[in-house]
């Protein structure tokens, strides 16, 4: 099969070339790639620093070609959605059968593969702020991959959705995913106390979000895309004047895995149907995925990128 490997000597660190075919585990299914959707973390991190000859790729679609030795899972032929920690830039993947959702036949795989690591990361945090009917939640970086779609989620969970962003301009787009509020990132001291913060930032907006909380609130921290710590002042974690019982915890997707295949499943009927947007902003094939990845580091893509991969024949 061809696959995107790490390759620090050629330009961008990626090089198509041939490799084995994986050999899936019992507990795994074989799935040939029809698409995958590229993450900030990949571009900044596990491409320029991951393991020569490795093959990157968290998300990805496309349709099972061999079903799990040990009988969990889909059967041949049948579209699906999937996540893993590695190998999803390929032409096949062995995926954990628990890590992969069922995509309803004639959805655009494409749009499914731009789920996993965002929107899985923004239901399952969601969760963690327990139940926001009625209630304010913030999202922190909320034109961003995972900002989107906590801001749909939040919304159709019936919660009143503050999203927070450095970009005006964007905020008539936010608005129109869910948003009840758009306020500035660096206004956050001046916003009214909210019950639950999904924060993908960090740094001081993470300290002016956790300074939002109302008494008995949570803030899940997703993720880190100022590349600020986090310098709390002094009386900032006081229970006094009425500033008691708030926490804050941290999240990591791949650690909270468990059943994730029939919320995979679920969010990508959402799509199907047309109740949740992936917020596509790129989509190229991917011999392109080198350009794709510049573009996400530069902030240039609204959304999320996604990339094809053309079918060859003798798969």
């Amino acid at each position: 099969m061809r696959a995107l490997t790490i390759d620090h000597s050629a330009p961008g660190h990626l090089s198509l070339r041939a490799v084995p075919d994986p050999e899936p585990a019992p507990h795994q299914a074989l799935v040939r790639i029809h698409s995958f959707s590229i993450n900030h973390g990949e571009a900044a991190f596990v491409v320029p620093s991951g393991e020569e000859g490795s093959v990157p790729g968290w998300d990805a679609a496309g349709v099972v070609v061999r079903a799990a030795a040990n009988g969990s899972g889909p059967a041949p032929g049948t579209p699906v959605v999937t996540l893993g920690p590695a190998g999803g830039w390929a032409e096949l993947r062995a995926v954990d059968t628990e890590l992969m959702g069922r995509v309803p036949d004639g959805a655009d795989l494409g749009s499914a593969g731009a789920l996993p690591v965002a929107a899985g990361s923004a239901l399952r945090a969601l969760r963690r702020l327990g139940p926001i009917l009625g209630r304010r939640v913030l999202v922190t970086g909320a034109s961003g991959g995972v900002g989107r779609f906590a801001v749909q989620l939040a919304a159709r969970g019936g919660a009143h959705v503050v999203a927070a962003t450095s970009d005006p301009a964007k905020g008539e787009a936010l608005t129109s995913l869910g948003a009840h509020e758009v306020v500035a990132a660096d206004a956050l001291k001046a916003i009214a106390p909210v019950h639950g913060v999904i924060d993908v930032v960090g740094g001081p907006q993470l300290v002016s979000a956790y300074d939002a909380l109302a008494p008995h609130g949570i803030l899940v921290a997703v993720g880190h895309s100022s590349g600020d710590g986090e310098d709390f002042p002094f009386g900032a974690l006081f229970g006094d004047a009425g500033r008691h019982d708030r926490s804050l915890t941290t999240f990591f997707l791949m650690d909270d895995a468990a059943g994730l295949g029939a919320d995979l499943e679920w969010l990508a009927s959402l799509v199907a149907r047309g109740e949740l947007d992936p917020q596509i902003g790129r989509r190229d094939d991917w011999s392109r995925t080198q350009e794709a990845l510049g573009a996400l580091l530069a902030r240039e893509v609204a959304g999320k990128a996604v990339l094809d991969i053309p079918v060859a024949t003798g798969l």
